[in-house]
């Protein structure tokens, strides 16, 4: 999740609580909407690259909050994911909007979306394109978005259920196909629905080591083009019997921890996601390779941060052992006492709801370089992870370097545990 205000692992470490809460009262919360939709395109889209007028129209105009589970509507316009069941999630708004801009919708468009969800990607495309043809591999996420999209009048927007893999060859082809799923390769019967000259937007690779991809078809070839890392729910159905590298649960890892690897043609590091307020640097004082990750905010309570998602099995991995490389400057913070530079872990179990965090942290006072290292808990349920460095609010300049990461299996009767205080 990605917040603005407060801790974006503090809210998530207590999401669970709050919606029981929630669901418990007899009537939901009275929220202005409208006035929480103007608010997140303009503290978390428009300030961090979405530029296409009509996006950020449509998506001042879109009300997620009823594509969001009920007990959840009170988070719809926080820049966050979102449980909609089935163990699948709602993607945030800015990758929405993001990935949009990046299809450039056009009046006379006929898109294939791929991975239906909650329907909100469709109810974006819906008023920006002639038509939208959305297929989910889940039959009780999909019969929902069609009820939902039927509900508030969104007549050019045509669902079914099935394999997004195969597509949807009886109206192929495409001018644009967006994918909200992963695959580790592209689906061949996408490419032969793509028309010539079209373009598909995908995250596309490993697991947890994700690239968003805009492709291009010329003279019946892809034309690759990586835009940043993400991380996104696996594309089920053939596409996922057919991964040929599996996550690993047993070693969990930081891919490109020493931001050395960067994405062909950008500045941007693989493995890492949604960077905010983060550069990669060099000047050649790095404590490890060539390159940081460098963090300015100027902004109180602005986000500054990165991500990047790992497996993890709590029933085999008892602590986790983390460490990196940091320094800081100028640090104050933000308009949450608590918004201080640090390194929150996130775990998640099989249905991905979120069990509780981890703070490595906070470092309120500037120094110089040097390693920063804890052992903490992991959740016996925990099956995912996602790991977030950055200023939390704060502004100030914060420098990371060598994250890394590795799993420690229970203690045996004839070892002893140390124990990290966790937050």
């Amino acid at each position: 999740m990605i917040l603005n205000d407060k801790s974006r692992f503090a809210l998530a470490a207590l999401l669970s609580l709050l919606v029981l809460a929630t669901s418990a009262t007899a009537q939901p919360p009275q929220l202005d909407y409208a006035a929480l939709r103007a608010k997140m395109v303009a503290e978390d889209l428009a300030p961090f690259g979405i530029t296409n007028k009509r996006v950020l129209d449509v998506m001042a105009k879109t009300p997620r909050h009823e594509f969001v589970l009920p007990a959840y509507r009170p988070y719809a316009y926080y820049d966050s994911a979102l449980p909609i069941g089935e163990r699948q999630t709602i993607s945030p708004p800015f990758i929405v909007a993001y990935m949009t801009q990046q299809l450039d919708p056009q009046p006379t468009d006929r898109i294939l979306e791929i991975g239906t969800g909650s329907g909100f990607q469709a109810a974006i495309l819906s008023p920006l394109v002639k038509d939208v043809y959305t297929i989910e591999i889940v039959p009780a996420l999909g019969q929902r978005a069609q009820r939902t999209l039927e509900r508030l009048g969104y007549k050019n927007v045509h669902s079914r259920i099935g394999d997004g893999f195969k597509g949807w060859p009886e109206q192929a082809p495409f001018d644009k196909i967006i994918v909200t799923c992963s695959p580790e390769n592209i689906p061949q019967p996408l490419v032969d629905q793509l028309r010539e000259g079209g373009q598909m937007i995908i995250p596309v690779g490993e697991r947890y080591e994700q690239s968003l991809t805009r492709v291009t078809k010329r003279n019946g070839k892809l034309q690759r083009e990586p835009l940043q890392a993400t991380l996104f729910v696996p594309m089920t159905g053939k596409a996922e019997e057919s991964r040929q590298v599996q996550p690993d649960p047993l070693h969990p890892k930081i891919h490109n921890g020493g931001f050395e690897d960067l994405l062909a043609n950008t500045d941007r590091p693989a493995g890492w996601h949604y960077l905010r307020k983060a550069k990669v640097v060099s000047d050649g004082k790095a404590p490890e390779g060539k390159h940081w990750l460098h963090f300015d905010n100027r902004e109180p309570g602005r986000v500054g941060e990165a991500l990047q998602g790992f497996p993890i099995d709590g029933r085999q991995i008892s602590h986790l052992k983390i460490s990196c490389q940091l320094q800081t400057s100028n640090i104050a913070a933000g308009p949450d006492p608590t918004g201080l530079p640090a390194l929150y872990v996130a775990f998640y179990d099989e249905r991905r709801a979120s069990i509780g965090s981890v703070e490595v942290g906070p470092w309120p006072k500037p120094f110089a370089w040097r390693l920063e290292s804890a052992e903490v808990r992991v959740p016996l349920a925990a099956r995912e992870a996602i790991l977030t460095v950055g200023l939390n609010g704060a502004t100030g300049q914060m420098d990371v370097d060598d994250v890394r990461i590795s799993g420690a299996a229970p203690a045996t009767a004839n070892q002893s545990q140390t124990h990290a205080p966790a937050r």
